[in-house]
């Protein structure tokens, strides 16, 4: 190694950069973690990483351009699209009400929340899958409550609500991917 790769690798703006770029990792992977309990998660990492690309612009070597920023931001309406669409569509084809598809989300959010707190003890993965399962569940009982509430039957509310599960499971399932592709695509843009 020569003495001046060992001074550029000693540089303490180096450190502070890579510092910064840890931080931005870390920040938008725990983004990310919230669509589990239904927040924005992915709006999320677009912010973080939009105050990010302000204080480290883009330069030769690396920082996160604007063009970067509209990539995360139209990724982000992706993830919304397609979590609103499978949710909807689940529900809808089972004919479940506007109170079913309020009560869903409702029971979505309360759900999550509640299968996270219960996972805890589980290290790591159990609170991001209990809050999965819970929202599920959450979503089963908001859009069964919301049928039977309207009048219908149980076995119309437990139709409806198995929608409102599928769709909760499919629609997080791929606003989690495209979440993840945000969380790579912001990383590799700070680096390159």
């Amino acid at each position: 190694m020569s003495l001046a790769a060992l001074a550029a690798w000693l540089d303490w703006t180096a450190w502070l950069w890579i510092s910064w770029l840890v931080l931005l990792c870390v920040i938008n992977l725990v983004s990310w973690s919230t669509n589990l309990f239904s927040f924005p998660g992915n709006w999320l990492i677009v912010l973080t990483t939009a105050i990010y690309a302000y204080f480290f612009p883009e330069s030769p070597s690396a920082g996160i351009g604007w063009l970067g920023i509209g990539i995360l931001a139209a990724l982000a309406v992706l993830g919304e699209i397609i979590e609103f669409v499978a949710g909807a569509a689940m529900a809808g084809k089972r004919g479940a009400s506007r109170r079913a598809m309020a009560l869903a989300v409702v029971g979505t959010m309360v759900g999550s929340i509640v299968g996270a707190i219960f996972t805890i003890p589980i290290p790591i993965l159990g609170p991001m899958l209990g809050a999965m399962a819970g929202g599920a569940a959450g979503a089963f009982s908001g859009a069964w409550v919301g049928e039977i509430w309207k009048g219908k039957s149980v076995e119309e509310g437990v139709n409806v609500g198995t929608g409102a599960l599928l769709g909760r499971l499919l629609g997080t399932s791929g606003k989690l991917l495209v979440g993840a592709v945000m969380v790579v695509v912001a990383a590799v843009d700070a680096l390159y």
